[in-house]
């Protein structure tokens, strides 16, 4: 395995303040992006002061109370969220520049931020309303929940959305980079990734394999910049794409793999706008006429809980 410690981090490296990890402006060589992971038990707090982002909170596991401050006043706003990330899409908030929060509960909740000083509207997303996509075939089948990209909300430079790879396979593939300003056929975004893996529902897993689970994530040199990421991914470990291709992401047998991917960058269109590697593009050919994977979707209806 090589890695550049520079750009992946292992559950806890990044603890900051009471947060789990965080990944900000004060981290070295980023400047577009943030995410915070907090892990929250009854009667604390967690305390969003910065007013100079834009934000999405995700409950990731458990439900939780925002209190949220800007024009004209002071708002609550129930998350109720889920039981873990493999049980469907959960309600998120998005808070833009100018706002601080508190958040209280009870489990694991993700905020996605983005440096801007331009103000919007804030906005509460239910779990009905998110846009869900079934992409890929085959082994490349995944699911995609769209509740942060510019087709579902009006942000200024956040653009979020969380996968889930069902074990043995691939995401994020074919390999592909955005790292390049192209009008209309690429744009410039840092991209985090943070991961999470737990035993297909159907397993019949020891209790140990809930902190064993794991999938395989890769990220390569482009023109724009040299990296390398050949990492076993778990939850809680967080991958950062400053350039280069990534991909791919492999859930591994008796495991699903979730990501939650935040983007943003320099450029003035807010668009995701991607280059497949060219050795790897015909790989999308090869979908054509597979079915997608009929463990897709996965909901509280059909997934148990983790």
């Amino acid at each position: 395995m090589t890695n550049d410690q520079r750009w992946f981090h292992r559950r806890g490296a990044l603890a900051r303040e009471g947060w789990q990890s965080v990944v900000d402006a004060a981290t070295p060589q980023w400047e577009h992006t943030g995410i915070r992971i907090g892990v929250i038990a009854a009667d604390e707090v967690l305390a969003l002061g910065d007013t100079d982002v834009e934000r999405i909170i995700v409950p990731l596991a458990g439900s939780f109370v925002v209190t949220h401050h800007h024009h004209p006043g002071e708002y609550d706003t129930r998350l109720h969220g889920r039981l873990s990330v493999f049980d469907g899409p959960t309600d998120v908030l998005y808070l833009p520049a100018g706002t601080t929060a508190e958040i209280r509960g009870e489990g694991r909740v993700a905020v996605a931020e983005a440096p801007t000083s331009e103000p919007r509207e804030w906005r509460y997303i239910a779990a009905a309303e998110t846009p869900v996509e079934l992409r890929g075939a085959g082994a490349s089948s995944r699911q995609v929940h769209n509740f942060g990209t510019p087709a579902a909300l009006d942000a200024v430079k956040l653009i979020v959305c969380e996968v889930i790879t069902p074990a043995e396979n691939w995401s994020s593939y074919p390999p592909h980079k955005h790292d390049e300003h192209v009008p209309g056929h690429e744009s410039r975004l840092e991209e985090i990734y943070y991961f999470e893996s737990a035993p297909t529902s159907s397993a019949a897993a020891p209790e140990s394999a809930a902190e064993a689970g794991f999938g395989m994530f890769s990220t390569y040199s482009s023109p724009a910049g040299d990296i390398e990421i050949d990492a076993m991914v778990r939850t809680g470990d967080i991958a950062l794409v400053p350039y280069g291709y990534h991909g791919p992401a492999v859930a591994a047998p008796g495991y699903d793999l979730y990501y939650l991917n935040v983007m943003a960058g320099p450029d003035s269109e807010r668009a995701w706008l991607i280059s497949d590697d060219p050795a790897h593009a015909w790989v999308r050919e090869t979908w054509s006429g597979l079915a997608v994977d009929d463990r897709l979707p996965f909901g509280t209806e059909t997934k148990g809980a983790r």
